[in-house]
């Protein structure tokens, strides 16, 4: 199997993720839940890796660090947790975001919020900047945007719509869903109120692990309460960090084996990380950009997008391209991969896309073979 699918889920694991998930599920108890050893030794687990992703993204306390069980959990609580206490205003979404922030969002309408959108070309971090500029008016309470783009990976300018929303005041969520364990991400120096992310991509961690970091969680409204292990002769939820947005049993095994893919990205180094995986996504681009009739969401300029690449056909579908390159046992990633407004915005809503995103562990060998079965498959000679 020649695995390109990297920006759905990392795969391979590196064997000491396998092994956390297996040491995690050992332990047999949960966090908070007994004054026995095995309560002790899962709460430490659990504090290591709040305390690993506290120190790889720079916040700057480690009970800012809340753990779900996915990107869509832990935004749609940073989205509703922030809008809770509005009555009515406006919510300014980037032309690029996953399905995981559109929906929310959009049941947020039914009780009188408003969704604005700013399109913008693709590659085109001023425009971006300008576009969600141009959205933001007096009633504007909420400001989300997507670091990376899981369809085109284009990496749009957080820093500086952070520092947009610092001036007016407004509450602001990044989706790190595609930019964790791939490129550098600075929680605090972004000004952001929320960064939401998956474990189970370029973080490297199992399946069922998210991680919701809050700046202030302890005044946000709640969506989910419920068992703590702490505060319990409360009969509301703590008020206090990580435990407000952490109700119910935790994913362990998921927490641990999370803890060894974030250990494992910091020892290889994030930029070494991005620079390999944004060379891949380059010598893609180009085989495929020689077959006639190709055409590649692709840019020269590094600082615009990581290693992901989307490309069409004319001579095949998406979605026909996709399937037939899996029969040959090469993993890609087609159609609108559920980012229908970032199809909107590059002008493939109609088509869709064949996706490529290289890991770690691919090689410009399973480049080289995925470009010349695209050849067989098009027509290229």
């Amino acid at each position: 199997m020649t695995y390109l699918d990297n920006a759905a889920t990392s795969w391979p694991k590196p064997a000491a993720v396998t092994m956390g998930l297996i040491y995690g599920s050992r332990m047999c108890t949960s966090p908070g839940r007994g004054g026995h050893k095995l309560t002790d030794r899962a709460e430490l687990a659990v504090y290591k890796c709040r305390e690993a992703a506290a120190e790889l993204f720079n916040v700057r306390d480690e009970q800012q660090v809340a753990f779900t069980y996915n990107a869509t959990g832990a935004l749609n609580m940073a989205i509703k947790g922030l809008c809770q206490k509005h009555a009515r205003g406006g919510i300014v979404i980037s032309g690029y975001e996953h399905n995981s922030v559109l929906r929310p969002c959009q049941a947020l309408k039914a009780r009188g919020m408003d969704l604005r959108v700013a399109h913008s070309p693709l590659f085109d971090r001023q425009a971006a900047l300008g576009a969600v500029e141009a959205q933001i008016r007096p009633d504007t309470v909420l400001v989300i945007i997507n670091h990376v783009s899981n369809v085109f990976g284009f990496i749009l300018p957080i820093y500086e719509i952070g520092r947009l929303c610092k001036q007016r005041g407004i509450p602001y969520i990044i989706d790190a869903s595609q930019s964790a364990g791939s490129i550098p991400v600075d929680f605090t120096g972004s000004g952001a109120a929320c960064m939401c992310m998956p474990g189970h991509k370029g973080l490297l961690g199992g399946k069922g692990t998210g991680i919701l970091i809050c700046d202030g969680g302890e005044n946000m409204a709640t969506i989910v309460e419920g068992g703590t292990g702490s505060h319990s002769l409360e009969w509301e939820q703590p008020a206090v960090m990580p435990d407000r947005m952490e109700s119910g049993t935790p994913n362990v095994e998921g927490i641990v084996s999370l803890y060894h893919g974030i250990k494992y990205v910091t020892s290889i180094g994030i930029q070494n990380i991005a620079a390999k995986e944004r060379e891949l996504a380059s010598r893609a681009a180009a085989g495929l950009g020689g077959i006639p009739g190709i055409k590649t969401f692709y840019t020269d300029d590094d600082s615009l997008q990581t290693g992901v690449l989307s490309f069409v056909s004319p001579a095949v579908d998406s979605q026909s391209l996709g399937q037939r390159l899996a029969e040959r046992d090469i993993a890609v990633r087609s159609g609108l991969h559920c980012a229908p407004l970032a199809h909107q915005s590059a002008g493939t809503l109609v088509s869709g896309t064949v996706r490529v995103s290289p890991g770690l562990f691919n090689s410009r060998r399973d480049v080289a073979r995925l470009v010349r079965a695209v050849r067989g498959i098009c027509g290229g000679g």
